[in-house]
């Protein structure tokens, strides 16, 4: 009995023993036992993306590679730890689809992506629940493919018309750009993936994006540049927010803890995991302390500098610890993690019907009138089903889903303008077809290949015009055949480089001279011409417009391509778009004209040619940019001092007529409230939606003379013949969104008073308005800037 007693002591003893060399697995409740047995190498590694070169060990090396092959064509991973059970997990492009290969070596399968519309269109649709269910499918997609975090959506400000990644971004107003991205973020995680909010933060032009140091006032910063990221912060705590490229008043973004430890952390209450923009900063160390949680895509000599500034105590152990507990807490919340068996098998063809109808929803109808008294004020559109059409323009033949670059997805099918009018039963005039698919054929022979090798920073060359000789006598030819004509005007921007203002922002000569052929001929036999606008950014519009009888801005409407406009233009859904941004008279109007593509026209990002840790010198909108607009930006600016501009902020037009009512409004509870009527008083059986604008004038100094406050898209409202009720809504923000930030003492303010309040059709439009009055001073503050002013150097 002894020995069997001496026996088991020694088995449990061998237990203990066992029990005590046994090393934890990562579970969600178990991250501060995981960092307290991870090696100071660990922790530093996993600070690094797994595109970390690790040259003293292939076998591990190999490791890290068949990471980047989770997913292949995926953006990043982050560097897994087996023996804790750390798995990597899987970052991918997204903001406007996932970005994945589509094809991948010794699989037969295909892994085809849902081109979901621009992020400008889905702003133009005004309506959060619909870019909700976006922002839902769009996450399924990005599950069942096996992606951990899709890096979307932007919400940079639309500073200025010739940003190159315009298209990714929503919107020149802050509060407009932070719903619609708090709404798709919530779509998208409402899957259990995660998404990034990027670029945070000032990141308004692309050329010398690595180096352009963004000179902005704290006031300026506060209420335009930052403001939407705090919205999305609030309403949607995204997983991830992504730190920008550029520097901010002589700091780099993803160096400058004032950004994401006092502001985003502390002002905002920021709960995610901070990740770097793929290559950007220049020390590690300073990334490390300023709380930039994960550097991506990761290298070696990042590793090597981190391991050495914290042995060196450069690096406060504390501050290891954090960024480590923010990647941990954010595994522990994946799919992969979890252990989802991911299908590969998303619903793409429930998402190509999705897409389509947020695209038809955020199509902005400009202009639907006539030239002169001879069309007796008939508007064109809706255009008569199984009417004849003459197509023109190359854009009619060639548009494209979406930007280049990170924006840019991989779809298995596009629908082209001509096969959408066919489809919807019109008839296309056969001699203009067969002459413009001969001239596509031909300019593809001439650039196609070119541009398909092409690197991705680089755009596609366009195709040129039909030259006027051909053009004149087809044109004629069609007047007299076709019912209306319609020319698309197409356009392509993309990560990497900024537009031009000559032939991209202005039509190119032989575009302006296509709207005035076509338009005289078919003017001169009764027949009218619409203008379809393909574009990933405002065009110039004023010295053609009175030209044409209708213009659709369809800015680019993802997989679809152009069913949702022919289901616009054939009036299957009446249109109900609102621009998100103004569409200045002329590029000399804009107020941000401080703008790299001014200085540095070239067509090359100067990024790609000066890889140095030093600036290599101090060249006005090349190496800095003074954003001496300050707060007027946009609509704020043009409003204020009564700039005209060809259409206003939040103008859209509709075939339904509606009348808006202000009824009460009030301050009730800590937030201002405003009911307003909404009735579709048009004949017949027309229904539509409508967009109620809430404005709101500030009562500080050297404020706008306007801010949208709240919005709100109706559902579909039934003429008053089939429906004779008045729609009552509810709209109401907090007080806090009256006030102004004061830089002096870092304080949101709104002191007590009478504050006017404006029911708008847009910007330019009051339809009525009210005052309404704050009982006592409100006031806010928050973390005292580093700089409070950055230093403008003319």
């Amino acid at each position: 009995m002894k020995r069997f007693a001496l026996f088991f002591a020694v088995v449990l003893c061998l237990l203990a023993c066992d029990r005590k060399s046994e090393v934890p697995q990562l579970r969600e409740d178990n991250i501060d036992e995981i960092i307290s047995a991870m090696t100071l190498e660990e922790k530093c590694h996993l600070l690094v993306g797994a595109g970390q070169k690790d040259v003293l060990d292939s076998a591990w090396q190999q490791v890290l590679d068949s990471c980047m092959n989770i997913v292949p064509g995926c953006a990043g991973v982050t560097y897994p730890i087996p023996r804790l059970g750390i798995p990597s997990i899987v970052m991918a492009d997204g903001p406007a689809g996932l970005r994945i290969s589509p094809l991948r070596e010794g699989d037969s399968g295909t892994y085809y992506c849902t081109a979901f519309p621009i992020g400008t269109l889905l702003a133009s649709t005004w309506n959060t629940d619909l870019v909700y269910r976006v922002g839902e499918a769009f996450g399924q997609e990005v599950k069942e493919y096996g992606v951990d975090v899709v890096l979307g959506p932007g919400v940079n400000m639309q500073r200025n018309p010739l940003c190159g990644r315009n298209f990714e971004y929503l919107s020149e107003d802050p509060l407009l750009a932070g719903k619609i991205a708090a709404a798709e973020v919530n779509g998208l995680q409402s899957n259990g993936i995660g998404a990034c909010i990027k670029h945070f933060a000032a990141n308004n032009c692309e050329i010398n994006r690595l180096y352009c140091d963004s000179r902005v006032d704290t006031r300026t910063l506060r209420e335009i540049y930052l403001k939407q990221f705090e919205i999305a912060v609030k309403e949607a705590q995204p997983y991830m927010l992504m730190t920008s490229y550029n520097y901010i008043n002589g700091r780099y973004a993803s160096e400058d803890p004032e950004l994401t430890a006092n502001i985003l952390r502390g002002d905002w209450g920021y709960k995610g995991c901070v990740v770097t923009d793929w290559g950007a900063g220049q020390d590690p160390a300073a990334q490390v302390i300023a709380g930039n949680d994960n550097i991506q895509p990761g290298d070696g000599w990042q590793y090597e500098a981190i391991l050495k500034a914290a042995q060196e105590g450069r690096i406060p152990p504390e501050a290891i610890d954090r960024n480590v507990r923010r990647i941990l807490e954010l595994i522990v919340k994946t799919p992969r993690f979890k252990g989802y068996e991911y299908s590969n098998k998303p619903d793409l063809q429930a998402h190509y019907e999705l897409s389509r109808e947020a695209a038809t929803e955020g199509i902005v109808l400009l202009k639907n009138d006539a030239q002169g008294d001879e069309y007796d004020d008939e508007p064109l559109l809706p255009l008569v089903s199984g009417s004849s059409i003459a197509l023109f323009g190359t854009g009619s033949y060639m548009t494209y889903a979406g930007g280049r670059g990170s924006g840019d997805v991989h779809t298995d099918h596009y629908t082209e303008l001509p096969e959408a009018f066919t489809a919807a039963g019109y008839k296309l005039n056969e001699e203009l077809d067969k002459t413009y698919r001969q001239w596509i054929e031909k300019e593809e022979s001439r650039v196609g290949e070119k541009n398909r090798s092409n690197p991705w920073w680089i755009w596609p060359e366009a195709y040129r015009q039909v030259p006027k000789e051909v053009m004149g006598p087809v044109a004629l030819s069609a007047s007299k055949e076709a019912q209306a004509a319609v020319i698309t005007i197409a356009r392509v921007e993309g990560e990497g480089t900024d537009r031009h203002v000559k032939d991209d922002y202005l039509l190119t000569a032989e575009e302006y001279e296509m709207i005035d052929i076509v338009s005289r001929h078919f003017h001169a036999v009764g027949k009218q011409v619409c203008v379809i606008l393909c574009v990933p950014a405002p065009v110039e519009m004023e010295s053609w417009k009175d030209k044409v009888d209708a213009i659709v801005l369809a800015w680019q409407t993802g997989i679809e391509g152009g069913g949702p406009i022919v289901d616009i233009v054939s009036g299957k859904v009446f249109p109900s778009g609102r621009l998100a941004q103004s569409i200045p008279v002329s590029y000399q109007s804009v107020p941000s004209q401080n703008f790299p593509a001014l200085e540095l026209n070239t067509g090359k990002n100067d990024s790609f040619y000066r890889k140095s840790s030093e600036k290599l010198y101090e060249m006005p909108n090349v190496d800095y940019i003074n954003y001496e607009e300050g707060v007027f930006v946009g609509y704020r600016y043009y409003s204020t001092y009564n700039v005209p501009v060809s259409y206003p902020f939040g103008y859209g037009l509709s075939y339904c007529n509606f009348k808006q009512s202000l009824l009460n409004a009030g301050i009730r509870n800590g937030n201002v409230e405003v009911e307003v009527a909404v009735e579709n008083i048009s004949t017949g059986t027309q229904s539509g939606k409508e967009v109620i604008q809430i404005y709101a004038r500030s009562n500080a100094a050297d404020s706008p003379a306007l801010e949208l406050k709240a919005f709100l898209k109706t559902e579909l409202l039934e003429s008053c013949d089939a429906d004779s009720t008045e729609h009552k809504y509810l709209l109401s923000f907090p007080v806090s969104e009256l006030a102004s930030f004061n830089s002096e003492q870092s304080a949101w303010i709104a002191p007590a008073g009478d504050y006017k309040l404006f029911l708008c059709k847009d910007a330019c439009t009051v339809i009525d308005s009210v005052s309404v009055h704050l009982d006592k001073d409100f006031r806010q503050d928050v973390s005292r800037s580093l700089d409070t002013a950055p230093v403008f150097i003319k």
